[in-house]
């Protein structure tokens, strides 16, 4: 008789795998979906604990922060640690800071629960990809599972203003963060259940002086954007934050040079296709968070919408991002990843300049599209912006090139939020301010675009 143990060890091996991606796109889901729902309630919260625009900025930004800043250490942890016993790790904590969230009594109390969220959240992204490349051997089956990935992350990105809108209206806006406790226990459970652990490499060890400086230098640097808007440009704590901001980085990069462990290997930006994807990265998540950023205030507070009519505005950006995302990688394997990179910065991009008619009174049909080409160009760039960064380095320093690549992001959303934040911070100067965003966004997208495809062009003639 055959043995029907080994007959059904694939499929159960199957069976784990694929809810290995589930657990992993969880994490990542909640983490993007916390980065755009609370843009929402933006209104409701400055009502209820009371600020402006700068300490709405503060709370948007608290998030993005922690998570760029900490990302690095995270993926080095995991790494060293085991993936899977860190990414659980920081599932349990982002639950735990989004109950702390939903229980805030003041604006402080928030900003710091949002720390620790996005704290939590840098533990959550490079760890998941890391298991992700740990679970899929074969590159066409990675590259494929890493769009599933990137699909559900993007789906929960533009799907949070309109979550957000309808649990405001509902019930509140603490409950936008009461919705990450199902998710967390779930993606827990899976986790435990199904997923492997990754080998561990002990020479990763943390870089406590780098992580320190590179925390001092993007915070001092988010601040000073933040209250230049508020204070103005000549103001001397602006000065003073700029100031302090390149010095922290310039110490960063001493020490990173000199660690004899750094948390940022300097020498993997010798790989122009690492260093290409990190700085692509970077200049689209300035672009996207910062406009997302800056059109949840024009709906609310310019148009006058309400919670719930806000995330309708954005629902739009639904019915793209998903087939965007599963068609990415089956495009790069026809055009090439930095072809399609490039093309889906382009859309972006002219998503952006066709609505530079914006004003007080645009109707929302006449912007409708461009929100629409907006997120589907980001849906199409970012599974094979990952899986070109990830290919481009050998798998045991994946933990480390998944950091790399979200810190990168991270700063930029940290730095999107704060500059476009800061040139609309004055209701008056508001539309001068978002056209402004939209030609910056415009030229930093092309930009990205152009970079990816003739220095990836270049290599490929070397």
């Amino acid at each position: 008789m055959p043995d029907r143990s080994a007959a059904l060890a694939p499929a159960a091996a199957g069976l784990a795998t694929t809810l290995t991606l589930a657990a992993m796109s969880l994490g990542y889901g909640v983490v993007q979906l916390d980065v755009t729902i609370v843009n929402t309630a933006l209104n409701a919260i400055g009502g209820s604990l009371g600020g402006g625009v700068a300490e709405l900025q503060w709370v948007v930004s608290a998030y993005t922060i922690a998570f760029a800043a900490f990302i690095l250490t995270a993926g080095a942890l995991g790494d060293r640690i085991g993936a899977k016993r860190i990414f659980m790790a920081g599932f349990a904590l982002f639950t735990v800071a989004s109950a702390a969230c939903a229980l805030a009594p003041d604006a402080v109390s928030l900003i710091v629960a949002r720390c620790v969220q996005g704290l939590a959240a840098a533990i959550l992204v490079p760890n998941s990809l890391a298991l992700l490349r740990h679970a899929y051997a074969d590159e066409t089956a990675r590259g494929r599972a890493v769009g599933i990935w990137a699909a559900g992350a993007s789906l929960a990105l533009t799907a949070g203003p309109f979550i957000g809108g309808a649990l405001i209206t509902l019930v509140g806006w603490r409950a936008i963060f009461l919705v990450n406790l199902p998710i967390g226990l779930a993606g827990l459970w899976l986790t435990f259940r199904y997923a492997g652990e990754t080998t561990r490499h002990q020479s990763h060890e943390l870089d406590l002086p780098g992580q320190l400086a590179a925390i001092a230098a993007l915070g001092t640097l988010a601040g000073a954007l933040i209250e230049g808007g508020a204070l103005g440009w000549s103001h001397p704590f602006v000065v003073a934050g700029f100031v302090l901001s390149a010095g922290f980085a310039v110490l960063f990069v001493w020490r990173e040079a000199r660690a004899p462990r750094p948390m940022l290997p300097l020498a993997l930006f010798g790989q122009r296709l690492f260093a290409l994807s990190s700085l692509v990265g970077l200049l689209v998540n300035v672009a996207f968070y910062g406009l997302i950023f800056v059109l949840s205030l024009y709906f609310q507070q310019v148009n006058g919408l309400s919670a719930f009519q806000t995330g309708l505005a954005f629902v739009p950006m639904l019915g793209v991002v998903l087939p965007a995302n599963l068609a990415a990688p089956r495009l790069a394997e026809r055009i090439g990843a930095p072809a399609t990179i490039a093309l889906g910065a382009a859309i972006t991009a002219a998503g952006c300049l066709a609505t530079l008619g914006i004003d007080r009174d645009t109707s929302y049909p006449a912007i409708c599209l461009q929100l629409i080409a907006m997120s589907g160009g980001l849906g199409l760039l970012v599974p094979p912006l990952t899986s070109t960064l990830l290919g481009s380095v050998e798998p045991q320093r994946a933990g480390i090139a998944a950091g790399v690549l979200n810190a990168t992001r991270q700063t930029g959303s940290v730095l999107g939020v704060a500059l476009f934040g800061s040139l609309v911070g004055s209701s008056a100067a508001f539309i001068t301010g978002l056209h402004t965003a939209l030609v910056i966004s415009a030229a930093v997208l092309l930009a990205a675009g152009a970079l990816i495809w003739i220095g990836a062009s270049s290599q490929v003639r070397q």
